[in-house]
């Protein structure tokens, strides 16, 4: 029997000195939460007798505490800060740890629900700063020891010691929980803290978010398409209603007892009278709200939030339809600008595609607030939400116009010197700005250079015409060139002329072919007509060579076209200058023959004179 008692006792104590651990369940809301006080500095004392510490305003020393949201101020070996990886930021406590271990924390907890399991929670972190190097070997580190007890303070429900908590080069918070199960009758505990190590350097601790919550069965909620967290439905498709169904997974309760519940902000929770079973059939649903689903072992503690245990909030979202872009306004731009980029606003989750058409139509762009058009008219902007396949918006309509201008082509021009010229825009019914000052469609102007005139259609609306005017060239012939058959005026000045020899029909090339012997006026005139000069010149034709051999081919050397000259001598000389032959032009003809002797192949010479005219002279071969 003696044995049977120490094996009892050895089970309860193992059972109460358990090792920490989160609740694994849902869990109901907090019964109590201390967080210390939000804002920053310093906050106000603990109440009397929930620890024996002394406070200071100040970073503490041994055995003291302070509530504040800055440390390291004075203790220069400490964290600078508080990280807001915790729950609630804000303030914390501060423990100097005393040299002595013990309790530095009690605090008596009221509102708990009989037969029912809780979860305890704290945030810790060593404050110690490891990198300032004070503390040999990073300091002691935190060890602290949670106790639950009865109201009475006779009977030790649960207990469990945190690992050690050892110093760190950044400030961390480190969460700790321990669950335990209320008693019949029982709807109060105390809770105890302990400093297991000694004080020494190191082992200063803050502590915040101290947290009771009830803890239940794991419990999720499904609907006919499996698991999750949320449906989504498009606005097109609501009002809409939903089967629910809780799945509790019995690792805490031997029962289970439903309450479901509603809420437009997954915060404020309302019970939905009636709605008491495993599953649940919404009513019709146009608007995003939020169900989760209590759960108890006894149907009494549905009627409290913090006695019962509570699913995740399961959503019913429901996409609204997107409002039309909004607009930033129709353009209106001259027609040899730019097009400008149309642009629309949407909200921030929204993107937007571009038409041609209010409805239908073809895809300009897609997923930009700015479109830029190649042509003006009337574009149509809508807004998509794209995480979602639900209807886009209607289409917003943005128009680009263009203030149309006239197309205008630059001018080269030329004007006789001496005279003027009238410039002309060639389109009426404008506004026109010349660079010499004049405001009318037409100038006139007396020298050459480069004009310019804006041909305005409405206020910043003009485009440019240009003008280039030059004083004609000289037209002036320096003399004529005959060369067989061929004729050529040649100026004295190069210019943009052009040449006739009968004064009637003109050509630009002042080479002529094919030209029979007489005696001609060479014309050469000018682009515009301001000047003609004219000469008078021979043209003879003269062989370029002769080949006697009877076969009817320039078989001799006479001339064609000096029978239109009234006297003229040709003359015949070999390349010693030796005079073989000479008459009258009109009738003299030379076969090559000199004293009756065929003379040799070679290159001989002539003179052609005429009356009125200088000498021709020039040579020609002998072929054999």
């Amino acid at each position: 029997m003696k044995y049977l008692f120490t094996l009892v006792f050895l089970f309860f104590i193992s059972s109460i000195n358990a090792q920490l651990g989160f609740c694994e369940g849902s869990k109901g809301d907090p019964i109590f939460h201390e967080d210390f006080g939000q804002g920053s500095g310093t906050g106000n004392e603990l109440a009397p007798g929930i620890t024996n510490y002394n406070f200071v305003r100040q970073d503490p020393q041994d055995g003291e505490y302070t509530i504040s949201s800055t440390i390291g101020n004075q203790i220069t070996s400490w964290h600078q800060n508080l990280p807001n990886t915790n729950f609630s930021g804000g303030r914390a406590l501060i423990v100097n740890a005393d040299f002595t271990a013990g309790r530095f924390y009690r605090k008596e907890i009221s509102g708990l629900c009989e037969n029912t399991t809780y979860e305890f929670s704290a945030f810790l972190m060593n404050i110690y700063d490891l990198d300032s190097n004070v503390c040999e070997g990073g300091g002691i580190p935190n060890n602290v020891r949670f106790e639950i007890w009865d109201e009475t303070d006779s009977f030790l429900i649960k207990a469990g010691d945190t690992p050690s908590i050892n110093s760190t080069s950044n400030p961390e918070w480190e969460q700790f929980a321990l669950t335990f199960r209320s008693e019949p009758g029982q709807n109060a505990i105390i809770l105890k803290m302990f400093n297991n190590g000694e004080g020494g350097c190191g082992n200063d601790l803050a502590i915040d978010d101290i947290i009771f919550r009830s803890c239940g069965d794991l419990t999720t909620i499904s609907t006919e398409d499996g698991f999750g967290y949320s449906i989504q439905v498009c606005e097109e498709n609501s009002p809409i209603s939903v089967k629910l169904e809780a799945n509790a997974d019995s690792s805490v309760y031997d029962q289970q007892f439903y309450q479901w519940q509603i809420s437009q902000d997954s915060e404020n929770w309302s019970d939905i009278p009636g709605a008491n079973s495993d599953t649940y059939d919404t009513s019709l649903i146009d608007d995003t709200v939020y169900f989760r689903v209590k759960v108890a072992e006894d149907s009494n503690n549905l009627a409290s939030n913090v006695c019962s245990s509570a699913s995740e909030p399961f959503q019913v979202e429901i996409i609204d339809t997107p409002e039309a872009p909004q607009s930033e306004g129709d353009l209106t731009i001259c027609q040899n600008e730019s097009a400008p980029a149309l642009r629309v606003n949407v909200a921030g989750n929204e993107t937007v595609n571009w038409y041609d058409e209010e409805t239908g139509g073809n895809l300009l762009a897609e997923d930009t607030n700015t479109y830029f058009p190649t042509e003006g008219g009337t574009f149509y902007a809508e807004a998509v939400n794209p995480d979602y396949n639900c209807n886009p918006s209607s289409r917003t309509p943005v128009t680009l116009s263009f203030i149309p201008l006239p197309a205008l082509q630059n001018e080269e021009l030329r004007f006789c010197p001496d005279s003027n010229l009238t410039l002309s825009v060639g389109v009426e019914g404008y506004e026109y700005r010349w660079n010499n000052g004049e405001t009318t469609e037409s100038i006139t102007i007396d020298s050459p250079g480069t004009y310019s005139v804006d041909v305005i259609s409405a206020p910043g609306c003009f485009t440019t015409k240009n003008f280039v005017v030059a004083v004609v060239d000289n037209a002036q012939i320096e003399e004529v060139v005959s060369n067989g058959i061929e004729v050529e005026i040649v100026p004295i000045f190069e210019g943009d002329f052009q040449y006739s020899l009968d004064g009637i029909n003109y050509q630009d090339s002042p080479l002529f072919n094919n030209i029979s012997g007489g005696i001609y006026t060479a014309y050469i005139k000018d682009s515009e007509g301001c000047k003609i000069d004219t000469i008078e010149f021979a043209h003879i034709v003269v062989p370029q060579m002769i080949s006697p051999n009877n076969d009817g081919y320039n078989d001799r050397f006479e001339l064609k076209g000096v029978e239109f000259f009234g006297s003229s001598e040709v003359q015949i000389y070999d390349r010693y200058g030796k005079l073989l032959k000479y008459g009258e032009g009109s009738s003299f003809i030379w076969e090559g023959v000199y004293n009756g002797i065929n003379l040799p192949a070679d290159d001989y010479w002539y003179r052609i004179k005429i009356e009125g005219f200088e000498d021709k002279t020039g040579y020609f071969s002998l072929i054999r």
